[in-house]
């Protein structure tokens, strides 16, 4: 049976990757090297975060130390604004330069603030940036269905994965399904819910009943949607 673009993705990506979001200098460079060192292969990163250069740093140096080939880290980065299609070409090839991996994994638009014209020329630029071979895989961030539904309708190659805000306690049921129905992984960017929901009764008494953290109890939940393929 072929594998769908979802479950192709899910396999690269690791399942659970680390986030780098307000790190910076040698913040950002030493935590991407532990969590490589700890076993993540997947490491998250955006124009947006300002450490695209020390995330690629962090890489190639881990990749150099251990003899680990660099198609074993899969690397995201996101365009910041969607100001057209010029802009968005531009900042593709300022994100490669900057973390200077040969190429990145998968790039996302990182929201829909904008406008449609903007998206779509966006959108238009990752799907030429793909086709050049300067990123493997495109996808979105933060997209609600309205903005999912445009791209069917303007019949375009569809991402193939969609990371939002995804936990217990936003469960985005609507897009859920319709990422589903279109054959669009689904990337939690808050697992943990930023540490404001440890203290929950419910988080408790189940991290009580289990003998587990709270976070261990939130990172379950993701875990099994990705298995059930509920996600």
């Amino acid at each position: 049976m072929a594998l769908t673009a979802q479950s192709k993705l899910k396999d690269l990506m690791k399942t659970v990757s680390a986030g780098t979001y307000e790190m910076d200098g040698t913040e950002a460079y030493n935590a991407v090297r532990w969590a490589l060192e700890a076993g993540y292969r997947h490491i998250d990163s955006a124009e947006w975060y300002y450490n695209e250069a020390e995330c690629g740093r962090a890489i190639k140096d881990f990749c150099a130390a251990t003899g680990t080939p660099r198609e074993e880290i899969f690397f995201t980065t996101k365009l910041k604004d969607n100001h057209g299609f010029a802009a968005a070409k531009a900042s593709v090839r300022k994100s490669l330069k900057m973390c200077r991996l040969d190429y990145i994994d998968l790039y996302l638009l990182h929201s829909p603030i904008g406008g449609p014209r903007m998206r779509e020329e966006s959108w238009k630029a990752a799907m030429e940036a793909k086709a050049e071979g300067l990123v493997r895989s495109i996808g979105v961030s933060n997209y609600g269905v309205r903005h999912l539904q445009e791209m069917v309708d303007a019949g375009v190659e569809l991402p193939v994965i969609n990371q939002i805000d995804l936990h217990p306690f936003m469960t985005r049921p609507d897009v859920v399904v319709f990422c589903k129905k279109h054959d669009i992984a689904l990337e939690a960017w808050a697992p943990l819910v930023r540490g404001l929901r440890f203290r929950h009764p419910a988080i408790v008494a189940l991290a009580k009943k289990y003998k587990k953290d709270p976070s261990h109890i939130l990172l379950r939940y993701s875990l099994q949607k990705v298995h059930t393929s509920a996600f």
